[in-house]
Formats: structure tokens, C-alpha cells, sequence
């Protein structure tokens, strides 16, 4: 889920609250904040501790929350973890601490002392492009015996993914979940549990659907689902080729459909207004192509 701004110490309150029922309304099994779309790192603790305490209240147990506590900060991690914990979160997520690169073993030993100071359960987070990190399958299965209760495989490889699948299948406590949007239909047809989409930020019926769509091996609805998930991909995020396109399409697009403001924390910027105008056109093409998300142009 993206984070709603005003401006760096303020939060969109009515576009948290907009965004959130939006998102419960489309079907969605769980939010994860705090993550990458999130823009996690790029905020202060205090407006953190903020949006996991009004997030988990405007939630109000209806779904499960997942916070991310990936930081450079060993006590930073903590720090949120207990708030997460205070604000009535039912999860963790931990990726490795990035800046400065890190083996497979000390991400183990980062675990083995961490672990103890959390509260709540926790899932891993593999996400190599941000953290230099690309998590093995023995760093894995490692993390699981400390207590991880699943992975979001974010490594864009499809191999990787299929080996995380394979290894566990047998443990239907631990989750293998893809991060990769356009992976649902294989995730789930080879017996993975589930995805975090950042485009159900805008569509979030369209991806429960093909989630649903694929475990019922409903071939015809995957491949119709699938050319309109590749329509989003297409006219949404890539409006220009910034490596932050991604974060500011999203939030453009939910401005546009009128859910929240489009700030997005520094040091990236927003979208220029020719950009958002493009944005606004496509988002009248998809309109078009799956009119029942709603969108309101």
C-alpha cells in the first residue's frame, strides 16, 4: 500500500481513510505498509509510528496489517516493531538492512538478535534490487527455523520463486508469496499462497479476481485478467522511465481517481502535469477495458 502524504511530516488523513476502504471494498485479504510502494525508508519514525497507529485504527481488525520494519537501524527496526505491536498490527516484515552490502550469514545473525525483540510474527521480505541482498534458499529456510512464517519473494526471478515453492510445500505454515504482480497466475497454480500487488492500490478487485480466477483454474478469466493487468503496466507505469516511476505512477493515479494525494516523499517528486495528464488519459482506457473497478475520473 502506498502512503498517503501531504507533504514529508504530514500524512493525507482522508486519503489514508479513502485509500483503506477503497482497498477493503475491492476484496483485498490483508494491507502491507511500510514496504517499498510505501516508501517506508524515505519516512521519519515519527510520521511511521503515525500511519501504522491510524492505519491499524481505520482497519479496525477487519484485515490483516503487515508492517515493514526494514531499516538501516538495528533499534530503529525495533522501535517500530513494538508500535506495530501497540497499534494492534498482526505482522512483521524484514528485509535485509541496505546501504552497505551484506552476506547471506549476516543476515542470519541480524535475525538471531533481532528475532527476540519482536512481539509479533514476521515474514521475510527478499528484495535485492534495494538492499543488495538476494536471500538464499538456505538463508531462507534458516529464517524459518528462527520463526519466519512465510517470504515475499520480490527478486523478479521466477526460478527463485519456483525453488521457494518447492522447498516448502510440505509446510503449510510458512507462506511463499510473490511480489512480482504478473507472477499470480504461476505463484498460484504451483501451489505458492499469494501475492502483494502494488497496482491493487488502484485495481484491487481486478488482481482478487485473478487471484480467485487462478484457484479456480479458470483458464479463459486468467488470460482476460492478465491483458488488463498488462494494461496497467503499460499505461501506468511506465509514463516516463525514472527509477521511482513506479511509486509516483501509482500515487499520480490515485489523485487522479480522486482516493488521496499524489506527494511523494523526497528525494523523489511527483509527477509534472503533462504526466499527469497522460495518466489521466490511460486511466480513461482501463476505465473503459474493466469499468466495474470504479475508477471515477
Amino acid at each position: 500500500m502506498v502512503t498517503p502524504l501531504i507533504s514529508e511530516n504530514e500524512l493525507d488523513e482522508k486519503g489514508l481513510k479513502n485509500l483503506l476502504e477503497h482497498l477493503i471494498s475491492g476484496g483485498v485479504h490483508g494491507v502491507f505498509i511500510l514496504g517499498t510502494t510505501g516508501e517506508g525508508t524515505n519516512l521519519s519514525y515519527n510520521l511511521r509510528k503515525q500511519f501504522i497507529r491510524k492505519t491499524c485504527a481505520i482497519v479496525n481488525r477487519r484485515i490483516p496489517v503487515m508492517v515493514g520494519i526494514t531499516d538501516t537501524s538495528f533499534t530503529g527496526s525495533v522501535e517500530i516493531a513494538d508500535v506495530s505491536k501497540e497499534a494492534g498490527a498482526d505482522a512483521l516484515v524484514i528485509s535485509a538492512p541496505y546501504y552497505l552490502p551484506i552476506t547471506q550469514n549476516e543476515f542470519v545473525v541480524y535475525l538471531e538478535n533481532l528475532v527476540p525483540h519482536l512481539k509479533l510474527p514476521f515474514l521475510l521480505y527478499n528484495m535485492p534490487g534495494c538492499t543488495k541482498l538476494d536471500m538464499s534458499l538456505d538463508t531462507v529456510k534458516k529464517a524459518k527455523q528462527l520463526g519466519a512464517i512465510g517470504i515475499k519473494d520480490s527478486s523478479g526471478d521466477l526460478a527463485k520463486l519456483y525453488s521457494f515453492i518447492e522447498e516448502f510445500k510440505d509446510s503449510p505454515e510458512f507462506s511463499v508469496i510473490s511480489g512480482t504482480e504478473l507472477f499470480i497466475p504461476e505463484t498460484i497454480t504451483f501451489a505458492g499462497h499469494g501475492a502483494i500487488a502494488g497496482g491493487a492500490n488502484l485495481f484491487p478487485k481486478l488482481f482478487v479476481d485473478w487471484y480467485e480466477a487462478t484457484k479456480a483454474n479458470n483458464v479463459e478469466q486468467v488470460a482476460i485478467l492478465r491483458d488488463k493487468v498488462l494494461q496497467i503496466e503499460k499505461k501506468i507505469y511506465n509514463v516516463n522511465s525514472d527509477p521511482s516511476r513506479y511509486i509516483k505512477s501509482i500515487k499520480c493515479a490515485l489523485s487522479v481517481m480522486g482516493i488521496c494525494n499524489d506527494y511523494v516523499a523526497l528525494p523523489f517528486r511527483k509527477f509534472n502535469e503533462q504526466e499527469r495528464k497522460q495518466i489521466e488519459q490511460n486511466l480513461k482506457e482501463i476505465e473503459f477495458t474493466y469499468p466495474e473497478q470504479g475508477v471515477k475520473i
